[in-house]
């Protein structure tokens, strides 16, 4: 049986998605966002894990993201769950140059 990791959306965040204009498609969720939690849910779909969880002390709630053993994020709105994906912030090349240099002066 497939099995779920469970990212929560922090509080502060999930006040201003709650009241965001609902739109369909792919969601684009940040990972500064959000707090991976050890919870791991096995159900046959991410439907299934919610029904498991919501009658426990720790229920999903809007805005909180299920990732699947494949890496597919599903994203709880309040019409369902919808496909999600990561989005990382792009590391401009300067900046990463940067980094190395200051790694490499630290460690010398």
């Amino acid at each position: 049986m497939p099995s779920y990791r469970v990212f929560r959306m922090k509080d502060h965040v999930r006040q201003s998605f709650r009241w965001a204009a609902h739109t369909l498609g792919l969601a684009n969720v940040k990972p500064r966002d959000y707090m991976e939690q050890e919870q791991t849910v096995e159900a046959a779909s991410p439907y299934a894990a919610w029904m498991q969880c919501k009658d426990t002390d720790a229920p999903l709630d809007v805005g909180d993201v299920l990732q699947g053993e494949t890496g597919g994020l599903y994203i709880y709105k309040y019409v369902g769950f919808e496909d999600a994906r990561w989005v990382l912030p792009e590391v401009k090349p300067g900046a990463a140059q940067a980094e190395d240099e200051h790694a490499a002066a630290v460690t010398n």
